[in-house]
């Protein structure tokens, strides 16, 4: 039994009460997300709508956490370095920039579509290829504003969820 079956199962199990509550958990999950965890709900006989609204509240509630988690580590470290920086150089001005890193094939194509497509374009496209999760990480982690993620990230979001939802909704209605 995998993932989703499980979710399936439990939203079939729990009383009408606590059903949205999995489709959230469900929406938490990456690879499963929004659009994953309504398609859960919908098929387990939730109303569209509350299983959108669900699923969208879980998922970005745990976009919001990382953001927030990656945020406030690429300051430490900003800070950090920049403080090892003035030691080096007497007390001097530190500079802006961490260290070259190795990056791997994942992270250039996301440098790629970032410089090219921006923060709208990212948060949008991403899913096509990466969980909201990641890329909200990422974003986070390049200094991208806390707000300006948070903002992108729930217009994919609920585009997403709802655009998924509708479809799923309509497939469920038409062979019923």
């Amino acid at each position: 039994m995998n993932l989703i079956e499980t979710f399936q199962d439990w939203v079939a199990q729990v009383p009408e009460l606590v059903q949205p509550l999995i489709v959230a958990l469900a929406g938490a999950i990456p690879f499963i997300e929004g659009e994953g965890a309504a398609t859960i709900g919908i098929i387990g006989g939730i109303h569209p709508v509350v299983a959108g609204v669900a699923a969208v509240i879980g998922n970005f509630l745990c976009v919001a956490v990382l953001v927030l988690l990656s945020s406030g580590a690429r300051q430490a470290v900003v800070t950090r370095h920049r403080s090892r920086v003035a030691v080096k150089s007497g007390g001097g001005t530190a500079v802006d920039t961490l260290p070259e890193e190795q990056t791997s094939t994942r992270s250039q194509k996301f440098q790629r579509a970032f410089e090219r497509y921006g923060v709208p374009g990212v948060s949008l496209l991403g899913p096509l290829l990466l969980p909201t999760q990641f890329t909200a990480t990422m974003l986070g982690a390049a200094g991208v504003g806390k707000a300006r993620i948070l903002i992108w990230q729930a217009v994919a979001i609920v585009l997403w969820t709802t655009a998924v939802a509708a479809i799923v909704s309509g497939a469920v209605y038409a062979v019923r």
